[in-house]
């Protein structure tokens, strides 16, 4: 049974299952969760997006994790905040967030800004067993997510233009899971699919309003940099003066 936190400003994080567990048990968790996703839209007017990303160090097990809330569809940022903890399960594809979201889990607590939707570095439904990153963090907090990968799980695309704005649906076993997407023109696309309690139409028209100049959505690439920057903070710190 799930157990249910709330803080002060009304962010909720859901206890759904215990994190410290094999990854054997990991993926059998996966499975069970599954019937819980929602691929419904649930969002009736969006103010402010929220992008989120991970960074590891690169001399021990030290993560740290960063959430930045930006004006919809203006972009401008208003509120960050980044948790640093260390990472306790292995990395395995497949089961990201198993080692992501522990750390994760506590930045959206810290807001005063309650996004409307969250843009995940990682996948949403399109993985093995429909549970990427940006899904199972959909599951735990009361706020639609969107899968937003560099890179495909699972799946296959045709017939791409090369324009921005062009898409073409991520296919898996006869199935849409997703879809390849132009945020610019001529370059590598971002594959785009639904966490939780939001539509692959919905993730997409979001996504492209939040790649006005890069490839990557906006409030991923401000968080990526935050986060980046704690890392380069903690390693000048242990440099010998």
């Amino acid at each position: 049974m799930s157990r249910e936190i709330a803080d002060k400003r009304g962010v909720h994080i859901k206890e759904l299952h215990p994190w410290n567990v094999s990854p054997k048990e990991a993926a059998e968790i996966q499975k069970q969760l599954q019937s819980q996703v929602t691929l419904k839209n649930r969002l009736k007017s969006i103010h402010y997006v929220a992008g989120a990303d991970v960074s590891c160090s690169l001399v021990d097990e030290t993560c740290w994790a960063g959430l930045v809330v930006v004006q919809y569809p203006g972009l401008e940022p208003v509120e960050e905040s980044w948790t640093q903890e260390k990472v306790c399960f292995p990395y395995v594809p497949g089961l990201l967030s198993f080692r992501e979201i522990p750390i994760l889990i506590s930045a959206p607590t810290k807001l005063k800004t309650m996004p409307d939707v969250i843009l995940c570095d990682g996948q949403g439904v399109a993985h093995p067993r429909g549970m990427g990153l940006a899904t199972h963090l959909g599951l735990l907090v009361n706020c639609p997510t969107i899968g937003c990968a560099k890179s495909i799980l699972v799946g296959a695309y045709s017939r791409l233009g090369e324009e921005k704005g062009a898409s073409a649906d991520l296919v898996h076993k006869g199935r849409v899971i997703g879809a390849a997407a132009r945020t610019r023109n001529g370059i590598k696309p971002i594959f785009v699919s639904a966490g939780n309690n939001i539509n692959l139409k919905q993730s997409l028209r979001v996504v492209f309003r939040c790649c006005p100049r890069y490839r990557v959505p906006e409030p991923i690439r401000m968080a990526h940099n935050l986060v980046n920057r704690l890392r380069a903070g903690s390693l000048r710190s242990l440099r010998p003066r």
